[in-house]
């Protein structure tokens, strides 16, 4: 097989000629970099991450966050909880009511002192996507009440900086909002002394900047445009508001080579063809059962934490290439643009000396992003001359770090150190393959980080039990537990010193202000998706009179935005003394129904058993029902829930699967 050094010096012989590009300083400085960043959230998407045990946790973290390490991410974009469902799951609110305040819920406030513990420099974003149903006030609407609503997000800097010592840098107003509610924001931040906190607006699309040119009290309120998916392109009205301009969510797309290639391509071009400075990814890491809405997206996978497998995938050297060789305050040159026969380069300076050269050839089919589509583009082999001028004309010599993702061989070549470029009469000569990534720099500190090989993968385990006996759990929720709709919290039940002083509780008991499509059934998943033939038991406690209703459930095959539409075996009891199996979370397609004579404020056991294409279930070790004809789904998670947005408990779960 012919080299790919041969092939492109055949490519060049056959019409390949030198192309010439300046990089000067001399004409004045482009735009203020402000960092590449990942988020967490939107929603849900770093769930398994803080089940891994050590040292592979902190591995993971430092591939995110280490500086001149790995992605040495400079900002962490992070959901502020709703209650509700928002794309791969339900991060639980710091307000679950108006008259309580809980600032220890979730994994977000953890992650960002993780982060924050390895670079003390990166920048914080917090953004809801939804609200707990009482922001609201019984519409469907965070935004009838906007003084309501700016308190509930103010409350949350609040407690970030009270409980976790954490200052928040910037909040995200959602794509759907009102004008009006951003300057109440704004107003309320200055108000209680959070002068220096900027707010995002829209994060969403372009339509703000035309208002913010209308309107001169929202220009004051908003700090940063933020887009999501521009496709590398912006609009004249947002220029000329001369504020910044983010992609504050791109990416989107599955972390294989091509997701490394589109992560590669958009980094460069969202400032060539868009001015944006920041781009920030979704998501941070795909740490969330992978057949969940966009599994697999991200900038690498963690999605097993009980076997402490991970992988460290291509975007996180793509990252490397931009994030370990510049920082927030350096300088964008004007003398940027896109390569004559395909590709793009940016030139970054620290206004110290300091040069930073970033060059992708990502080739069309090699880089398309899951959105939006790509218009056609041709890439081809290249020799480019890169002539330095002003500040940069005494440099001798240069350092370099290269990429190469090789859809030919499979064979990719990352984030590798080459030897320096030497610099003659102010200019140096790289050739260019298609699908590279060249970083020729003056910075000296990149680093390819490396630690042993994490554990092999391996499934989730066939026999798992859990009791939900912890006395002072580090975070609010069950291992491996999955909330798809409601939120499920440890409970320490005061009232039973007994067998169940310690349960899993479904604490919310209004319908969200949701942002997708939630269920009207609250629904916890965990488990294998793989799973077909098994046993699975769970003590349960109604706590609703009359209409209250649980259920345990196997072969889930849905959850994510498109959890209403879940189908399984679903084993459901109701506080009126009756029972149910639906083969719908919805309870549209009923497989048994009868008497159960159960009742609220009794602890019951039930136990469903799915083999084939029949399902029995069992309440308190007898028989209630046999037999039911399950023709669909094949397989899927298990999971448990109640009927309604309402109060349950739940307690020694296990599950065994063959």
């Amino acid at each position: 097989m012919l080299t790919h050094n041969l092939l492109f010096t055949i490519s060049c012989l056959l019409g390949c000629s030198a192309e010439f590009y300046v990089i000067d300083d001399r004409i004045g400085l482009g735009r203020e970099f402000d960092g590449i960043g990942g988020l967490s959230g939107g929603g849900a998407t770093s769930r398994l991450l803080v089940n891994y045990e050590e040292p592979y946790r902190s591995h993971i973290l430092d591939f995110l966050f280490k500086p001149n390490f790995g992605a040495s991410l400079h900002i962490l974009k992070v959901e502020i909880g709703g209650d509700a469902q928002t794309t791969d799951g339900t991060e639980p609110s710091h307000m679950h009511s108006k008259d309580e305040g809980n600032f220890f819920r979730g994994y977000e406030w953890w992650l960002m002192k993780e982060a924050k513990k390895r670079n003390p420099n990166i920048k914080l974003i917090g953004l809801p996507w939804a609200f707990p149903g009482w922001v609201g006030e019984g519409t469907q609407w965070p935004y009838f009440f906007p003084n309501v609503t700016a308190d509930y997000v103010v409350t949350w800097i609040y407690g970030a900086k009270q409980h976790h010592n954490l200052e928040i840098d910037y909040i995200g107003v959602c794509i759907c909002v009102c004008l009006s509610f951003t300057q109440v924001l704004r107003d309320t931040l200055d108000r209680v002394g959070y002068t220096n906190v900027g707010i995002i607006a829209a994060d969403g699309d372009w339509s703000i900047a035309a208002a913010m040119l209308e309107d001169p009290y929202l220009n004051d309120a908003v700090e940063v445009i933020g887009v999501h998916y521009p496709g590398t392109k912006t609009v004249k009205e947002a220029l000329l508001t001369e504020k910044k301009l983010w992609s504050s969510e791109d990416y989107s797309t599955f972390d294989d080579d091509i997701g490394a290639g589109c992560w590669a391509r958009i980094l460069n071009q969202n400032y060539v063809n868009g001015r944006m400075t920041s781009t920030i990814s979704w998501n941070l890491i795909a740490s969330y059962y992978e057949n969940l809405s966009f599994g697999g997206d991200g900038l690498m996978t963690a999605d097993e934490p009980w076997s402490g497998h991970y992988v460290v995938e291509s975007p996180i050297w793509m990252t490397a290439h931009t994030t370990q060789f510049t920082q927030p305050g350096w300088f964008y040159l004007q003398t940027v643009g896109n390569l004559t026969h395909g590709g793009s380069y940016v030139a970054l300076t620290d206004r110290k000396g300091n040069l930073t050269v970033v060059i992708q050839t990502m080739t069309h089919n090699h880089s398309q992003c899951i959105r939006p589509p790509l218009p056609h583009f041709d890439v081809s082999p290249q020799i480019a001359t890169f002539q330095l001028k002003g500040s940069f004309a005494h440099l001798t010599d240069l350092q370099v770090w290269y990429s190469k993702l090789d859809f030919e061989t499979k064979k990719d070549t990352l984030f590798q150190r080459s030897s320096p470029i030497k610099v003659y009469n102010g200019s140096f000569t790289l050739k260019l393959d298609v699908d590279e990534v060249y970083t020729i720099t003056t910075v000296n500190t990149g680093q390819r980080g490396a630690y042993p090989e994490p554990p092999k993968s391996r499934p989730f385990p066939k026999n798992y039990t859990d009791d939900f006996t912890i006395d002072n759990p580090p975070f609010s929720e069950a291992p491996y537990f999955a909330d798809q709709t409601g939120v499920f919290e440890y409970f320490r039940n005061s009232t039973d010193n007994g067998s169940h002083a310690f349960t899993l509780r479904q604490v919310v008991t209004e319908r969200p202000v949701t942002w997708a499509r939630d269920a009207d059934q609250t629904i916890s998943i965990i488990g294998d998706y793989s799973w077909t033939d098994l046993n699975v038991s769970c003590d349960v406690l109604i706590e609703t009179p009359v209409t209250g209703g649980v259920f345990l459930a196997a072969r889930i095959d849905q959850g994510g935005e498109s959890v209403r539409e879940a189908k399984g075996v679903f084993y459901w009891i109701y506080a009126n003394g009756t029972y149910k199996v639906t083969n719908d979370i919805g309870g549209q397609r009923v497989l048994a129904e009868g008497l159960s004579g159960t009742r609220e404020g009794v602890w019951y056991t039930l136990t469903l058993r799915v083999k084939g294409y029949f399902a029995t279930g069992m309440l308190n070790g007898y028989p209630l029902w046999k037999n039911a004809v399950v023709l669909e789904p094949k397989n899927g998670w298990t999971a448990l829930g109640t009927l309604s947005f309402e109060y349950a408990q739940f307690d020694n779960f296990e599950v065994n699967a063959e």
